[in-house]
């Protein structure tokens, strides 16, 4: 008798729901880097803060998305011929910094162009999530014919879709040649977008009276950064490295990067003190001296965490600053826009974000 009432008092006992996993946005760029193809590296340079600014705000069920980037070349006669002119620049990744540094560092040349070959590639060596549920792109942007090289095209969108993974087209150039180039052909059979853009289009660049402080506040977000390990003086630097990149291109690449420094995407926790300790991975107590920053060795426990605790705050004031200007900066920006009756550019971010978020919906993620 007593074992029956203990089972049912067991039974009785709500179960508790597992926490569910965090949901995530994968995204793996594959650019044409043969000679004719530096409108759309410059494009991408110019335009990678914006792209992630979009899918920063991702969410499913209410929970915000982990954002990783992958990016490979391809067509590119630098690359040995054995290598398919083709290589792996970066697996997936949060490292935003270094997906940009990666992308001022390509160079254009040659080349052959082998689509079915780096489409395979990014399926075969990437670590793509298993979860059925999560966001799994693969864009590759090019202008030679789709049929190009060893590997057929077919076969390897094929497997893509099979792994869950859509592969987007992106045809730099006129639409009628990147049908009969099988661009189209290639995104219908791997449940993907046929897009095309001017690669050679200027991006174009409101000014805005929002940009300036956008560009002083991105900067004054370092200084909230406490190094620590080996790699953080390198990381430190790739930083403001990239904060100069953008700055080169235009005020509104740089208020992009600094809007993208103010989010949940760019996480610095392998070298950073203030995102590690945030996502619970480092008990500052127990570390020790040498890998501390210098400013923060010699001091007692409490002064660790005391001192980790201002730079956390003056860095949210920071981030709740430019998220505000951002706000102001959009508004005046599509204002702007609308007086211009601009039509829609066809450029690297437009034709990204917008099939992105159509096939996001698709598997319940939400935008802001």
């Amino acid at each position: 008798m007593n074992r029956f009432l203990l089972f049912s008092a067991l039974l009785a006992v709500p179960a508790f729901a597992a926490t569910p996993p965090e949901p995530k946005v994968q995204i793996a760029i594959l650019l044409d880097t043969s000679s004719s193809m530096d409108g759309l590296i410059n494009q991408t340079k110019e335009q990678l803060w914006k792209i992630v600014n979009t899918f920063a705000t991702a969410k499913r069920e209410g929970k915000r998305a982990r954002i990783e980037l992958a990016l490979y070349e391809y067509g590119n006669d630098r690359l040995s011929a054995e290598s398919g002119y083709l290589r792996q620049i970066s697996p997936l990744t949060q490292n935003l910094d270094a997906i940009s540094e990666q992308l001022f560092a390509l160079k254009t040349n040659g080349g052959s162009e082998y689509c079915g070959q780096v489409i395979s590639k990014a399926v075969e060596q990437l670590e793509w999530s298993r979860d059925p549920h999560d966001l799994k792109l693969i864009y590759i942007a090019g202008n030679e014919p789709f049929t190009q090289g060893p590997v057929d095209y077919k076969k390897s969108v094929k497997g893509a879709i099979e792994r869950g993974i859509v592969v987007n087209t992106i045809h730099c150039g006129d639409e009628q040649a990147g049908i009969s180039g099988e661009w189209k052909a290639a995104a219908l059979l791997a449940d993907g977008n046929f897009l095309t853009i001017d690669q050679n289009r200027a991006v174009a660049y409101v000014a805005a009276p929002q940009d300036k402080e956008l560009a002083e506040l991105g900067a004054k977000l370092n200084s909230t950064y406490v190094g620590y390990g080996r790699a953080a003086p390198a990381a430190a630097a790739r930083q403001e490295a990239q904060d100069k990149n953008a700055a080169g291109l235009s005020m509104g690449s740089m208020a992009a990067r600094a809007v993208s420094k103010s989010s949940g995407a760019y996480d610095n926790s392998e070298w950073d003190l203030v995102d590690a300790k945030q996502k619970g991975g480092k008990d500052l107590a127990k570390m020790e001296e040498a890998e501390l920053p210098a400013q923060m060795r010699g001091m007692k426990p409490a002064d660790r965490e005391a001192f980790v605790t201002q730079k956390a705050k003056e860095r949210t004031a920071l981030q709740t600053r430019i998220q505000q200007l951002n706000g102001e900066r959009e508004k005046f920006v599509q204002a702007e826009m609308k007086k211009q009756a601009a039509a829609p550019a066809k450029t690297m971010d437009a034709a990204l974000i917008q099939s992105a978020k159509a096939q996001g919906s698709d598997k319940a993620f939400s935008f802001e």
